[in-house]
């Protein structure tokens, strides 16, 4: 028997060969509208090391005088410390998002959570409180979300998908917690459906990046996708609540998409609000 702790729409029934085990995957059953849990199994493994290339985030271009050459890797995907928007942003949280079948874990995407310094200000509530009480706490995460910073998600993609389906997921999330506290209607509806069309062409290749990028004091968001290190396309979303609920598919506590990001995001918090 398979079970299926995190949903991504794969149409169609496929076979991987996964450490020389065949694995057939009918992905008819997937579920495409119930929400996003938490995956039954997941790792993320951090490292330094040096990376000296140009890294990528949209159109610009971040070498070592802007940024620390010394990456931080995400099951082997390097993420800058640190990315200039309007101003710097530290990597406070990073993770993964994956499936685990028959005991063999698939990932999909690493994710850097990049946010101001000063939201720790905005936390001082749950100053003393350790890692592992945070990372179960909602309502920090839910402070986290309010609290007006500027935050910016990188997510890279290591299992390549289409854009579709990685579109269904984020709608289907969206539209789940929109509708759970009675916010969904025909103007986040139409906001939904531009960012799902967004999506719709694109083809996610190994290493390919999502950027959203939320300014403070904003109820707005822009997204970007960027292909083999060049900026493909990038769409704003102005509806408040719609991206609302974005920030709470990665940053939803014990409902956000990835319990790595979660986790790391508390450690990282816990340490700060010890200071």
């Amino acid at each position: 028997m398979v079970i299926y702790n995190c949903k991504w729409c794969l149409n169609e029934t496929t076979n991987r060969t996964i450490k020389n085990e065949k694995l057939s995957i009918s992905t008819s059953l997937l579920p495409t509208t119930s929400r996003c849990h938490r995956p039954l199994s997941l790792t993320a493994r951090v490292t330094g090391t040096r990376h000296q290339a140009p890294v990528h985030l949209g159109s610009k271009t971040y070498r070592g005088k802007e940024l620390s050459t010394e990456m931080v890797m995400v099951d082997e995907i390097p993420f800058p410390p640190q990315i200039t928007t309007t101003k710097p942003l530290s990597l406070l949280g990073h993770g993964i998002t994956d499936i685990e079948i028959h005991f063999l874990q698939i990932k999909f995407t690493a994710i850097g959570v990049y946010l101001e310094p000063e939201v720790v200000g905005h936390l001082q509530q749950w100053k003393g409180k350790p890692a592992n009480v945070l990372a179960e706490d909602d309502d920090f995460f839910e402070a986290l979300i309010n609290a007006p910073v500027e935050k910016l998600l990188r997510v890279v993609v290591i299992k390549e998908i289409k854009g579709s389906q990685y579109g269904v997921q984020l709608e289907s999330a969206v539209r789940d917690r929109l509708a759970a506290v009675d916010k969904y209607e025909d103007e986040e509806e139409e906001a939904l459906e531009k960012v799902v069309e967004f999506f719709q062409s694109k083809y996610f290749k190994k290493n390919s990046i999502i950027t959203y990028h939320f300014p403070a004091n904003s109820g707005t968001a822009e997204i970007a996708f960027t292909a083999e290190g060049k900026e493909d396309a990038k769409i704003k979303v102005e509806n408040a609540n719609v991206v609302e609920m974005i920030k709470k598919w990665y940053l939803g506590g014990t409902r956000g998409v990835s319990a790595t990001t979660i986790t790391s995001l508390a450690n990282a918090l816990s340490a700060q609000l010890c200071k």
